[in-house]
Parts: C-alpha cells; structure tokens; sequence
C-alpha cells in the first residue's frame, strides 16, 4: 500500500505528504485530477504529472454535476441530480423552492395539508419570484380526502407546474393519471412527448410497479367518458410509465416504512431494469451526510433527495423553536406514531421524539379510536383525562371546529360522520394530530409539548457532521448551502474512496470533507 503519511518526504512540484492540509488543498479541488506520485524524493500528491516522477495512482475530477445521471439534469433542467423533496404543510416553503430553483436545484413545494388557498398562494410566489425555473410540487395520496388531490392537480395545471412529486401512494387515483395524462402529446418525429413529469416516491415494490407501467385503462376510459382527457391522451398515456423518476424512500420522516436504503434501492433498481430501463431511480430517506450522498450514488441511484435536514434550514416553514429542536437531534430521537392523514388506516409517520410528547399522545388517541365505537362510548374519566390534558377543552367544541373546517375544505368528510360515531370520532382526534404540526410550524409557546415534528435519522446524523463547523447553528444553515456541501462532500468522499482502493493510505484529517458557509 502506498502511504501519504505524516513522515514521508515529499516529491517537487506536489503536495508534501507530511503536510495534510496541503493533500486536503488537492483533493478538494473537484475541477482537477488528482496524481499519487513517487520519486527519488518520497511520496506526494498533485493535479499533474511531474518529470521523473511514477504515477501510483490517479483520480479523475469530479465536480458534483457529474455525480448521478445526466438524463435527470436534462430532463428537468437542472444543474445536480439532487432534489430537495416536499414536507408537507409548507414546510417545504415557497421561499426554500424559490431559493434553490433560482440555483439550479430541484425542490418540491410541500402542498399536502395545505388548503387550497395557500397552495395557490405557494405556488403564484414560485412562478412569480422564480420564473421559468424548474420546481415540483407535491401531491399526496389522500383516501379520505379525495377533493383535496383533486384541488392540488387543478392549482398545479392553473399555474404550469411541470413536475409533480407524488408521495404516499398506496394506489393510482384518476387525480395522477389525469395530471399525466394531460401533459402528453405526439412529437413530430412520432415519440411521445412528455410536458406533466412525475417523481413518484415508494417505499415497496408493488407500488413502484404501478408507477413503472402506463396508466391503468379503467381510469383512462373514466376520464375519457366524463371529458377530462382527450381520446388521444388517453391513448397516449397507454403507451408510457406513469413516472419519469422513482425515488426510493427508506428511513424518512414523516410518511415511511423504515426499510434499508441499500435494499430498498437496490430492489427498484433492478425492478426497473426489468419493467422500464428509461425510469430513473432515486434515492431519499438517511441522506443527511456526504457519506450518505456517495454511497447512494455508488449503489447506483441517479439522483438523491434530502427531505429532514432541509426542516432545519433558514428557509424552511418550520418555526425557529422546532428548528432548534431539530438541530439537537441525535439519530436515535425519532420515533413512529399515527398520521392525520391515514388515521383510520392505522398508518404511522415518523417524528422527532425529543423534547416533545406529541408521539405519545397520538398512540393514546390511536388506542382508543380502536376500543371505542365513538365519543359517547369513551368513559368518563377518560374523556375528562382528553379534554384537560390533549385537547385542552371540551370535544364537543372541537366536533364544532372539524364541521366548520371540512364544511369548506371536503363536505363529504361531515356526509360520511353524520350517520357513523366512530367516523366522527376519528375526525375529532384528527384535530389534534392536524393542529399539532401546525404548533410546531407556529412556534406556539403552550404546546411545546405537543410539537408534531416530521424527522428521520438523517437530522442526526447531518447534526453530527456539522458539529463543531460554522454550520452547526441552525440559523447558518440553508438549502442551497447544505445542497452544495452534501454535494461537494459527496464527490470529495468518491475520490477518496477511489484512490484508497487503488492502494493510497491517506491521513484520516485529509481526507474528510470540510462544509463552509458558501458566499
């Protein structure tokens, strides 16, 4: 093994190999090669070939627009294959989408739990402050909620967006089929074109293999038959996958399965190479490092998607107090508990455990929405325990606020609870689970406690590798800063990797990627 140690003298011209910082210089610059040289003299590093000196190993440049598949870029116009991926209520702001599409960098703004208001609202700034820049928006699968993918769709067209994320599909709605579908035509040489782009994100297979195949025909004749979509899209939509990327969502906050990133992975890659080679496949839940970031893309991943360390950044919709709660996660202080969304189908979201006792009081309401047939049947003492401890007044008040609410948003939600106890059970306790992450995005001092915080292990692990940095403060963080650094680190940290398996021993402090506040 050729070793750059700390007592090894050093060839002319290059970096001396007892001078770390020196080896650190050359690595880091990512627009060079990188040369391992011996002579007469010792060992060194340098971006050249030197006179008289036998080349041991060599590293090409690397800059992070070559890490991925080039096809992402292109496809969405965009300078990394990199997104930073939709947390939902706003958290993924306007402000965070702006920030990054104005550099280059894809990103989803959070609409899912959004009334319509602010999702026209988001969506207006976007178009507005970024203009002809790409972004996504996300779009959430919503089985009691029907109206409100209906209204995202409809926003979405109305404002142009190009590019639809859509998460937490369990099966395809004629909402994302007609998104897709109306964004096809016939190109003059006979292909396809494709103006609607779907990032589907999946955490199993036989989701992903919904997304890999057209769309289904049954909801393709509906659409046809009510006059949603033309005869011609829907032939067209017959021909295509339903997405254009596939993104692998392990560990991550929020709505997740927790499965290995390695094996989730590795198991659509090879589900697409059978079913669609064109789709490409990304990475997301566990990115948080550049560690993280070159192992997805050493594995195979096309793109990677950060979603919890974005939370955060300055320019996230979460409030200061819950970033600061956020920056002193550890990787263990997560946890699962029920989600507002699903919560009738027992389905979970990953949160932040520490410095909240949201997860807890989510499982008590879980618990006793599965014992009890409605509010009525609640006894006593545990239906004062509710209304002192959780709620914080009575539940025929809160009945009274979930009426007006979906009286505006989904009418039908009332319809369907009228003649079922335990249905308006469910959308009573909903109001805490709802209002709780809105606590959280609000600062609100009272219900600290209460703080839904939507967090996967990558939060720790990202505040574990700003430790000590000029980025450990939260306030110093920001989208595009800790896009470029994840980026940057994670291609310092393949050519490293790749020197050291040709046989190139580097000191441990030169080869470790050093994240700066960018100007």
């Amino acid at each position: 093994m050729t070793a750059l140690s700390d007592t090894a003298p050093e060839v002319a011209g290059g970096a001396p190999a007892r001078d770390p910082e020196a080896v650190h210089r050359v690595l880091a610059d990512l627009d060079r090669p990188v040369y391992v040289l011996r002579d007469a003299a010792g060992v060194a590093m340098a971006h050249a070939r030197l006179p008289d000196a036998q080349v041991l190993a060599v590293a090409g440049p690397l800059p992070p627009s070559r890490l991925g598949a080039p096809a992402f870029r292109a496809t969405h116009g965009v300078r990394l294959a990199y997104q930073a991926g939709a947390m939902a209520h706003g958290l993924a702001s306007a402000r965070m989408v702006t920030a990054l599409a104005r550099d280059g960098i894809l990103a989803s703004f959070g609409a899912a739990g959004l009334v319509a208001e602010k999702v026209d609202a988001g969506l207006a700034a976007i178009t507005r402050d970024a203009p002809g820049r790409p972004f996504a928006c996300n779009l959430i699968h919503s089985p009691s909620e029907s109206a409100m993918e209906r209204s995202t769709v409809d926003l979405c067209l109305r404002h142009g967006v190009r590019t639809l994320e859509a998460s937490a599909f369990l099966e395809l709605t004629p909402e994302i089929v007609r998104y897709r579908a109306l964004g096809l035509s016939r190109a003059a040489d006979g292909t396809v074109a494709v103006g609607h782009r779907v990032i589907a994100k999946v955490s199993r297979t036989e989701i992903a293999e919904l997304f890999l195949a057209p769309a289904p025909e049954p909801i393709l004749r509906r659409l046809r038959e009510e006059g949603r979509i033309t005869a011609e899209q829907a032939a067209l939509a017959a021909t295509v996958p339903m997405a254009d990327d596939l993104t692998a969502e392990a560990d991550s906050g929020g709505h997740t399965d927790r499965r290995p990133l390695p094996v989730l992975l590795g198991e659509l890659i090879r589900l697409r190479d059978r079913r669609a080679p064109r789709v490409r496949v990304g990475a997301a839940g566990g990115i948080g490092t550049p560690d993280a970031v070159a192992a997805a893309f050493a594995q195979g991943a096309d793109y990677v998607v950060t979603g919890s360390v974005n939370q955060a950044c300055v320019e996230s919709g979460q409030s200061p107090q819950a970033k600061e709660l956020l920056g002193q996660a550890g990787v263990t202080d997560t946890e699962m508990a029920p989600s507002s969304d699903m919560f009738e189908l027992g389905v979970d979201v990953q949160v932040l455990r520490r410095g909240t006792m949201f997860a807890a009081c989510a499982r008590r309401l879980y618990d006793l929405y599965r014992r009890h047939d409605g509010l009525d049947d609640l006894p006593v003492d545990e239906r004062r325990s509710l209304e002192r401890t959780v709620f914080r007044r009575p539940l025929e008040d809160v009945w009274s606020d979930t009426v007006d609410y979906f009286s505006r948003r989904d009418p039908d939600q009332i319809a369907r609870a009228a003649e079922n106890p335990q249905r308006r059970m469910a959308l009573v306790f909903r109001w805490y689970l709802g209002l709780s992450s809105h606590w959280a995005a609000g600062g609100v001092e009272d219900r600290t406690a209460d703080y839904q915080i939507w967090c996967g292990p990558a939060m720790g692990a990202c505040n574990s590798w700003l430790a000590g940095t000029a980025l450990e403060p939260v306030g110093a963080r920001t989208v595009r800063g800790i896009a470029e650094n994840l980026m940057r680190g994670a291609a310092f940290r393949s050519r490293v990797t790749a020197l050291r398996q040709a046989g190139v021993s580097l000191p441990a402090s030169a080869a470790t990627h050093r994240p700066e506040i960018l100007p």
